[in-house]
């Protein structure tokens, strides 16, 4: 399937200006792999229009989302401070700017009913080769978390994901997000998880988990890399914790970002060699 029709979109979240810099190297990277699909950037309102006129520079098709209208109880429990609290991060590390109550406006993206299938992509990551084939996938699909060990195959990563915009869908799941004392780990992933239990396991390679390239080397293969993820830090931070041991994936968003002309990645070290 080389040309998906304009009844699917490729969607992605911007909820800062950190996110629409990261939304930009999406889109440029979606552009170099001639998808006839749209680019849908859903934004909340506080982004400033300075840093959306690079989107849509780029032919996006910009949505402004509201947060979900979930009680105080729920904010309280997923507000930054209380969700580390009760579920800290050991892995890696969320820059500043991360606010896990934004995590829920992807449900926005079941709104979008003006289409037929929707491939989510979160604003951190980028496209390595054409993924138009996604939109033939059943809702709802996603990759495993695997970034650490082959056991994290029991968890999805919301990172990327097949879905299928329902009014009647957007409704259940406001039905059963904001329960009295309910409290998602994972936020949107430990519900979409919950939501859709049979979900449909894509390859790791279409949400490649930047991690993967020190702590599974042996599962890094850049032929079938599709789509690489920058879980926890982000490659436009200056000197993050990992900048080192992430240099050749962070030199390479640089790269799309920039509208550069691209490393041949078949030529990259393996990460096994790079160590």
């Amino acid at each position: 399937m080389s040309q998906a029709p304009t009844r699917y979109a490729y969607v992605t979240l911007v909820t800062n200006g950190d996110y629409a810099m990261g939304a930009a190297a999406l889109a440029r990277s979606l552009l170099r792999t001639e998808t006839a699909a749209d680019i849908v950037v859903l934004h909340t309102a506080g982004v400033r229009s300075s840093a959306l006129a690079p989107l849509q520079t780029l032919g996006c098709r910009l949505v402004e989302v509201a947060h979900l209208p979930l009680s105080d109880e729920f904010n309280e429990r997923h507000a930054r401070s209380a969700l580390h609290a009760a579920a800290p991060f050991t892995k890696g590390r969320k820059p500043e700017f991360h606010s896990p109550l934004d995590n829920f406006c992807k449900l926005r993206l079941w709104e979008l009913t003006d289409y037929e299938t929707c491939v989510f992509i979160d604003a951190d990551a980028i496209v390595l080769r054409n993924i138009d084939k996604l939109f033939l996938y059943p809702e709802f699909s996603a990759a495993p978390n695997v970034y650490e060990s082959l056991a994290d195959f029991q968890r999805m990563n919301s990172g990327v994901f097949i879905a299928k915009p329902s009014a009647d869908t957007f409704r259940h799941m406001l039905e059963r997000l904001d329960q009295p004392d309910i409290f998602w780990k994972r936020t949107d992933q430990s519900f979409l998880q919950a939501f859709f239990p049979d979900w449909h396991g894509l390859p790791v390679y279409f949400n490649m988990l930047q991690y993967v390239w020190f702590t599974i080397p042996q599962l890094w293969d850049w032929k079938s890399i599709s789509v690489l993820h920058y879980q926890y830090e982000k490659p436009w931070e200056a000197n993050h914790p990992k900048a080192a041991k992430l240099r050749p994936l962070i030199d390479l968003w640089h790269a799309f970002y920039a509208g550069d002309e691209l490393p041949d990645i078949s030529a990259m070290a393996n990460p096994e060699e790079a160590a």
